[in-house]
């Protein structure tokens, strides 16, 4: 989301980027990723710039306020790179992607992405890659929240690997490996000047390890769960997936949210003895919820699902134009629409 202009981005399945207004949820404008098909998407921190990895072995910048088909920086990678994962840095100055197994190698390769003066070319080609690491697909990379130089990485091989890319060369960059033991599907990072990661893993699994305990006596790991789904004890309904987390710095505390393959989503907090059970939200999807983005000032949430809808979630009291009581739902532009008219204007209008 780009604070000031109060965007979402969000990634269709067709391979599309749609912009759209975070209060009334209408579509802005549309970026297609052609010929590949993009697979990942975030805002840059400091400009309305929003990013894309793609299987074309490149990494699209787009501008959010243009309608263009074109995107106004190209980065590309090495031959035969398919970037599966991407991430952008705090300070927007370094990309890194990462790629799919091709032969024996998984990279992660990076750029620079400062525009300079001096070089108006809208192509830029990698600063180098890491490629020692990794034996199987990146699936996931990402930057520290504050420090531009951390950044962590998870993979197909079930490795969580955590840099510091100011230093030169990979084997003295690479700060720690923890194992998750499965194919990592999610990983962040947590705790209090965010010196936790957390990892979730395409069999439902999640591991949480605390980087603070690097050089000590203490154990790196503060939980391991080889099956979330075996384990959570809900107020109601199962859990069939997870979808992600979230570190939130007000309450100091780790959410993890799941959901069902009906569309209900469950929020758990995260704790050194389990996860536990918070609150669901029903009433919205009717399919399984593919992503989502939590503002911490309003603590809203947005949701996107394999229904095709995007909802927006608030606390608190519920406006008079919305009747849903444990949510505030908009669920596309058409139902947008219905919900201006008011009954009295169907009635003035058949007269």
């Amino acid at each position: 989301q780009a604070e000031k202009e109060n965007l979402v981005a969000v990634l269709c399945s067709n391979g599309s980027i749609r912009i759209y207004d975070k209060e009334r949820l209408y579509v802005l404008r549309e970026f297609s990723g052609y010929p590949g098909l993009l697979n990942g998407v975030r805002f840059a921190s400091s400009s309305d710039s929003v990013y894309s990895s793609c299987s074309d072995g490149t990494v699209k910048c787009w501008d959010a306020r243009l309608a263009s088909e074109k995107p106004v920086q190209l980065f590309k990678g090495y031959p035969s790179n398919i970037f599966i994962s991407f991430d952008i840095n705090c300070n927007d100055h370094v990309i890194c992607a990462g790629t799919e197994k091709v032969d024996d190698d998984a990279l992660l390769v990076f750029w620079d992405a400062r525009i300079s003066s001096q070089d108006l070319s809208t192509t830029k080609d990698p600063l180098g890659a890491y490629s020692e690491t990794h034996s199987d697909d990146v699936t996931q990379v990402c930057f520290h929240p504050y420090n531009p130089n951390k950044l962590v990485s998870g993979s197909s091989d079930g490795l969580v690997n955590v840099f510091d890319i100011s230093v030169d060369n990979e084997e003295d960059a690479l700060i720690t490996t923890c194992n998750s033991i499965s194919s990592v599907s999610c990983i962040g990072w947590s705790g209090k000047d965010y010196k936790q990661i957390y990892c979730m893993t395409h069999d439902e699994g999640f591991s949480w390890w605390d980087l603070n305990h690097l050089n000590t006596d203490e154990p790196i790991t503060c939980l391991n769960i080889q099956d979330v789904r075996e384990v959570v004890n809900l107020k109601e309904g199962i859990l069939d997936y997870l979808i992600g987390g979230l570190y939130h710095e007000k309450m100091d505390k780790l959410f993890v949210v799941g959901g069902t393959n009906t569309g209900i989503i469950h929020l758990m907090s995260c704790t050194t003895s389990g996860l536990s059970h918070v609150t669901s939200l029903h009433g919205g999807h009717a399919a399984t919820v593919r992503s989502f983005s939590w503002n911490m000032q309003d603590d809203s949430l947005l949701t996107g699902g394999e229904d095709a809808q995007l909802l927006l979630w608030k606390p608190g009291p519920i406006e008079k134009t919305f009747t849903k009581k444990d949510s505030m739902k908009i669920a596309s532009s058409v139902s947008q629409r219905v919900r201006v008219h008011s009954n009295d204007s169907y009635k003035r209008r058949k007269k």
